[in-house]
């Protein structure tokens, strides 16, 4: 089968960034790249396979794997870059380099630039000047966790193209992984940025010890909530019943691997904002992206409440318990 795309490069080495490296080199002929900021952990994955910080059981095939040092250069001899660096740090990592435009980005990450308060495929074309018809984006319903156990999981690739979108998607399809296209790029991102603040709200509920029957009328009123936000901030036809929007919010939701939710379950049975985050061994991209959502909720003259009540707890240290209270009251 002869591929559009070859040359592909991984930037990042977290949970996600390794669970890709894990999918993509199911495919044969490409040229698989990984860039790996820790010189210790490269070492440790060249000797071992395996990745010492995060998806421990995953075991690398390094015949199939370059191991990459040097940003720059991972840049310079890739077609494709797959993008899966936590977003706090995304500015920090590029900022050093060139991107050319004529490359194609697709992002991993499910977050906002803090700096920038734009998703990635829009902080690349203002930043970086890439075109839109560059940028792809990989989103859920999908957990690093069960890839790594190689259980059946299933991703949406998004593009404004459907001949892009089609290329991503040779590069992802495999025994375990299902795949759909969308042409929703920035919806399709923005409710991947939407569902982590969904879930943070999810795991302060279920902190409090509210139950199933609460979080099954929440997760309700989120999709319901999320689909007023991106039709007031795109006005592209989509159903959010789809895989991108429902699936992706309700595993993220419901799903003990989801670190939101884990985050979120912490601040309700009272740890601070701080201290759940020195306790998490991993970033929870919804805790960047609510302030940027509500900010934008807040431009676009919309009410969001429950990014409104976790918006409180997270940034301006509200009771859990009183705000989630009035919450409840109004949801049906």
């Amino acid at each position: 089968m002869t591929r559009a795309f070859t040359n592909i490069g991984v930037i990042g080495s977290g949970s996600w960034a390794t669970a890709l490296v894990k999918i993509v080199s199911e495919q044969d002929g490409i040229n698989l790249r990984w860039w790996i900021r820790s010189q210790e952990s490269l070492d440790y994955i060249k000797k071992f396979g395996r990745n010492p910080r995060y998806l421990s059981s995953v075991e690398i095939d390094t015949a199939k794997v370059e191991l990459v040092a040097e940003l720059s250069e991972i840049i310079r001899v890739s077609d494709l870059l797959i993008l899966a660096v936590p977003s706090a740090f995304l500015h920090k990592t590029l900022g050093s380099v060139e991107l050319p435009a004529d490359k194609v980005y697709v992002s991993a990450i499910k977050g906002v630039d803090p700096e920038s308060r734009q998703v990635i495929a829009r902080y690349l074309e203002k930043q970086h000047h890439i075109p839109s018809t560059q940028i792809g984006l990989i989103s859920g319903p999908c957990h690093a966790e069960e890839v790594a156990l190689e259980k059946l999981s299933y991703l949406t690739i998004a593009a404004e193209s459907e001949d892009l979108a089609k290329k991503i998607e040779t590069l992802i399809r495999c025994r375990y992984i299902n795949t759909t296209t969308n042409a929703d790029l920035y919806g399709a991102e923005y409710a991947a940025v939407l569902k982590n603040i969904y879930a943070i709200g999810a795991g302060i509920a279920h902190g409090l010890g509210y139950g199933d029957n609460f979080q099954a009328v929440y997760t309700g009123a989120a999709i319901r909530e999320m689909e007023t936000f991106l039709d007031a901030l795109h006005e592209t036809h989509r159903d959010v019943k789809n895989a991108a929007y429902l699936g992706d919010l309700l595993v993220t939701c419901y799903s003990q691997f989801s670190r939101n939710r884990t985050f979120g379950n912490m601040l309700g049975k009272g740890y601070s904002v701080k201290s759940a985050q020195l306790e998490m061994n991993m970033i929870a991209e919804g805790y960047y992206a609510t302030e940027s959502i509500h900010a934008l909720a807040s431009e676009l003259k919309i009410s969001t409440p429950i990014i409104s009540a976790v918006y409180s707890v997270v940034y301006e240290g509200k009771s859990a318990k009183t705000i989630f209270s009035e919450l409840a009251a109004g949801l049906n």
